[in-house]
């Protein structure tokens, strides 16, 4: 939801960036490669309880993954990039919660499978999408210059890391936090297909 006002405000600094990278001779598919590491390194860190660690190794991720568009916008998107990108992103996406629930089973199991459980309907709803955009050959920039179509909805990366970052600041609040997110992400899927059954109805 937040993706589409946050881009024009972080895509000039990530731009230039992009540039110098790109420049030095910088692959986009090794920042790819570098944001899912240090993604990873997060998911290890909360899974043995350090925290603050699990917080400076997300961010660091996630500037690495705006960074690897910039430095492909630099020279030419490619499609295998796009595809690398994704799955790099849903490694992520579901290493965070399932570190909490190696942390804390008894606490954290529940909240956290109906969390990757709701990441699971709410990928397929996005991914799903693309697909049918792809077919109908539709394109939007609104959340960037992409490889392939990105469809809105209620949440997006912004509010996902948003959570990544609560889960770090109140790690106690885990499985409160975690349900929410699920019953979120859940309502985005539902308004996902709701807009491609009404956008491809014909078909």
């Amino acid at each position: 939801m937040l993706d589409r006002y946050l881009r024009p405000l972080i895509d000039p600094p990530l731009n230039r960036a992009g540039r110098g990278l790109a420049r030095m001779g910088v692959r986009a598919n090794t920042v790819t490669a570098l944001g899912l590491v240090l993604g990873l390194g997060a998911a290890g860190a909360l899974a043995l309880g350090a925290y603050g660690w699990a917080l400076a190794l997300i961010l660091a991720s996630r500037l690495a993954d705006g960074l690897d568009g910039a430095v492909a916008r630099a020279g030419s998107i490619s499609d295998i990039g796009g595809y690398l990108d994704i799955v790099a992103d849903f490694v992520f996406y579901a290493a965070i919660p399932l570190a909490f629930v190696w942390a804390d089973p008894a606490g954290n199991g529940w909240a956290g499978a109906a969390l990757l459980a709701a990441f699971y309907v709410n990928g397929a709803s996005f991914l799903g999408y693309a697909i049918l955009a792809a077919k109908h050959r539709l394109e939007t920039e609104a959340r960037g210059r992409k490889s392939w179509y990105h469809a809105g909805g209620l949440l997006e990366g912004s509010e996902t890391i948003a959570f990544f970052v609560a889960f770090c600041l109140w790690p106690g609040a885990f499985p409160a936090l975690a349900l929410v997110f699920a019953g979120l992400c859940v309502l985005t899927a539902v308004i996902r297909v709701a807009m491609a059954a009404d956008q491809f109805r014909k078909d």
